[in-house]
């Protein structure tokens, strides 16, 4: 026995001591293969699944590692089934292998007989194959490669694609580093990427993912089409672009609800390519549009279902994912594994915040607790109605004011999901209000005036979760949220985390209403901060409000 900050268990969950000098190391040791459940005060528990092994196994990582970081670890001696579990999962990796054969096309090749024999007895298998080639090889009708790939992650044999990619239509990118440099994670990202083909890369928001795909784009001299969560990401994508790559404006297309270009370089949003008429997905035939080198999905976490359609077709392309966290809330990251790839790259974001490239951050909880009055409606609530009551609580308004007091002078988002909720605090804190309703100009005046400092506060609804550059922000008050979303909470802590000019700490509040849903579903989104290696602090309201704050920044 070890005095190590781990104890591993047979039914592989991995619990963490949080206050143990190794601590960290062992958690960025373990991230790669273990994924966080719990996150209270003292002790994290982390589950082994076989999708972390895999997207571990297709990084890089080895059996032989994951061994080693559990031993050294754990405090006790790691039981033996858990071992060979770990040995035999990562082992079914490859197994099945897609490849181009010269003379057949594309094939399934196995160096196991027995698991081919297994996977072509698959009711959802046998239509996708053509004709036995030999014991060990099968034609693949090209059509089926994505589709084949997400039956095969299913059973639990995850097919390694060595099928290439073609190059697509040729076009100039060359990244213009004259006054910028990519920094080393960047470039070894970007890296990472290429050498794999297809597959995603795991940065936090601040990071400059952005960055990264201008790398891909310059490694593949292609036509790209990049997909984003919105027009405001998307032209703020554009503008990085032209700023960093040898691109001109001209090469670079908009097709969005406002216009529909289609140039040698594409940003295209989720929103529009997804959008039905009379029934059908017309927008869709973007991706056929022009012969594409390279497919960039921004924020991968929130790609829609018939984005997923679609590239089940595109498996030819070379396609890159990016995004602050693989975590999903419909559960299908083994679709994003199948179908944009494995992750190629990540690293935790306490190691890029200690060189500097992203600021450093605290978080804290408010407790708030709720009137009398507030109390009976909510313990009579019909349950569906119980959470929109405990986190809109008009008891959240002056704490939420306290705060920005509190920051007067710090670039503030004040962040919320319900309309009435977000004008009440517009009210409140005399601050403009952007939600899904203001148009595109308004949204990017109003960013523009933050981003001079002629706004100090501004009060955004759900818009705020995805790409925006704000690089001044530095206090983030949360007040309501998606149901304890983990990505959500992710992209949140990510608009704060770009270094500020000054060396400034960032601070990141989450205003939660005591003994109700919202604080539950705070403790589930808080997760994800843990996973990160950030510790939440927590601070009863009536401090805040009382007549000596404490000093918690």
């Amino acid at each position: 026995m070890t005095d190590g900050p781990l104890i591993v268990q047979s039914d592989k969950t991995l619990l963490l001591e949080v206050d143990h000098e190794l601590a960290d190391d062992a958690r960025i040791a373990i991230a790669p293969f273990a994924e966080l459940e719990r996150a209270p005060e003292h002790v994290h528990t982390y589950r082994i699944t076989p999708l972390a092994l895999w997207n571990a196994r297709a990084a890089g990582h080895d059996a032989e590692q994951v061994v080693d970081a559990l031993s050294r670890y754990s405090r006790y001696p790691v039981p033996q089934p858990l071992l060979i579990d770990v040995v035999d999962t990562m082992g079914r990796f490859g197994r099945l292998q897609l490849a181009n054969d010269p003379a057949h096309g594309l094939v399934m090749s196995t160096t196991d007989r027995a698991v081919l024999e297994e996977v072509l007895r698959n009711k959802k298998v046998a239509p996708m194959i053509g004709a036995r080639i030999d014991d060990d090889t099968v034609v693949v009708h090209p059509s089926e490669r994505g589709r084949l790939k997400q039956v095969l992650l299913k059973v639990g044999w995850p097919a390694e694609d060595l099928a290439g990619y073609v190059d697509g239509e040729a076009h100039p990118i060359e990244l213009d580093e004259a006054d910028w440099h990519l920094r080393d994670y960047q470039r070894n990202a970007a890296a990472a990427f290429w050498a794999g083909g297809s597959g995603v890369v795991v940065l936090p928001c601040g990071a400059g993912k952005t960055l990264v795909g201008a790398a891909a784009m310059a490694h593949a001299k292609a036509t790209t089409l990049i997909l984003v969560t919105n027009t405001v990401a998307g032209r703020q994508w554009k503008r990085e672009l032209v700023a960093r790559t040898s691109l001109t404006e001209d090469e670079i297309g908009e097709y969005s609800g406002e216009r529909k270009e289609i140039r040698p370089v594409t940003i295209a949003t989720y929103q529009v390519i997804t959008r039905k008429t009379k029934g059908e997905y017309r927008h869709l035939e973007l991706f056929d549009s022009r012969d594409w080198g390279l497919v960039i999905y921004d924020e991968v976490h929130l790609l829609p279902a018939p984005v997923f359609r679609m590239t089940a077709d595109l498996q030819s392309r070379r396609r890159l994912g990016l995004t602050a966290t693989l975590v999903r809330e419909d559960g299908r990251e083994g679709d994003v594994f199948s179908l944009i790839g494995p992750k190629r790259y990540d690293v935790p974001w306490r190691d890029i915040e200690a060189q500097g490239w992203i600021a450093p951050a605290e978080c804290i909880e408010v407790r708030v607790t709720l009137t009398e009055n507030e109390q009976l409606q909510y313990a009579t609530a019909e349950p569906e109605e119980r959470y929109k009551l405990c986190s809109t609580a008009n008891s959240k308004l002056a704490v939420v004011r306290s705060i920005v007091d509190k920051h007067a002078g710090e670039p503030t988002l004040v962040i919320g999901a319900y309309l009435d909720q977000l004008e009440s605090l517009g009210a409140a804190l005399d601050a403009p209000i952007i939600q899904g309703s203001t148009s595109n100009r308004e949204r990017e005046s109003l960013f523009d005036q933050f981003r001079r400092g002629e706004l100090r506060t501004l009060v955004v609804s759900k818009v705020a979760n995805f790409s925006i550059d704000l690089p001044e922000a530095s206090v983030a008050v949360q007040v309501s949220g998606t149901f304890g979303s983990r990505q959500e909470e992710a992209q949140r802590l990510g608009r704060l985390l770009r270094p500020k000019g000054d060396g400034r700490q960032a601070h990141f509040y989450s205003v939660v209403s005591r003994d109700t849903l919202d604080t539950d579903y705070a403790a589930h989104r808080q997760r994800f901060l843990a996973e990160q290696g950030y510790a939440y602090t927590i601070v009863d309201a009536d401090d805040l409000l009382g007549p000596s704050l404490p000093d918690i920044r």
